[in-house]
């Protein structure tokens, strides 16, 4: 007896996105933080993290943005983190890591788990492979991966020619996670993706911050800032679209 296919809302215009808000299921997050992120302006959230991101993490925080005004994405780090919900998944690939697991190992591993099971479930249209660079040597993604952090500009031009022009990866995220980065590095990125969309994410703790890096990246991600400041978020969001 045959099913009909399975249906899915349409992927948001994420290309449309200046700033995105990025939510860490394992950190607590209060309400009043919250309502600073809905009433700050950002485009989109996202949930993700290098490590917690377990399904009951998972679950509780996309319960709480059930009723969030702008659309929810979900970066897949981990199977168990692969939960209905988001508008939209981000599969993240390490192109600097130095264990190949992460440049798509872990990724075929979980797809040959999950399709005897969910296969002709799998959002196919909804799912985004974002090529990362993490570049901040301090960072729990850049111990795990053993991501090669030490790149020169002309590097990174390098890898963001590879990932945009040669395998037509549609993301390119240029990851310095805490730490504020390199912004000849970002540019060389955007002179050389070609027509990836380049993504930058790493200490933005101000409009300025965020104004420098929105000059060179299409995207910006925020997210210390949330717990650390959240009164802060809607000065970066108005530098962001600034740009």
């Amino acid at each position: 007896m045959s099913t009909s296919p399975v249906t899915w809302p349409p992927a948001p215009d994420w290309r449309a996105w200046r700033h995105v808000t990025k939510l860490d299921p394992e950190r607590p997050l209060t309400p009043a933080a919250l309502e600073a992120v809905y009433a700050s302006g950002t485009d989109a959230i996202v949930l993700g993290g290098s490590t917690g991101m377990t399904q009951q993490a998972v679950l509780d925080l996309l319960s709480r943005l059930a009723d969030a005004p702008v659309p929810v994405a979900l970066e897949v780090s981990t199977l168990e983190s692969a939960v209905p919900g988001p508008a939209l998944f981000l599969i993240p690939l390490v192109l600097n890591a130095s264990d190949s697991r992460w440049l798509g190992g872990a990724q075929a591993e979980a797809l040959a788990r999950l399709l005897p099971v969910v296969g002709e479930y799998i959002p196919w249209e909804l799912l985004l492979p974002e090529a990362y660079l993490v570049l901040n040597p301090d960072c729990t993604a850049a111990r795990l991966t053993g991501a090669r952090t030490e790149l020169a500009p002309e590097d990174a031009a390098g890898w963001a020619a590879l990932a945009g022009q040669v395998l037509r990866l549609p993301v390119i995220y240029v990851e310095y996670s805490g730490a504020f980065g390199d912004m000849a590095l970002l540019q060389a990125v955007r002179e050389n993706a070609g027509p990836a969309h380049v993504v930058y994410g790493g200490g933005i703790r101000s409009g300025r911050e965020a104004g420098l890096a929105a000059r060179h990246a299409h995207t910006i991600v925020v997210g210390n800032l949330v717990y650390e400041a959240p009164e802060r978020l809607r000065e970066t969001v108005e530098a962001a679209h600034g740009n």
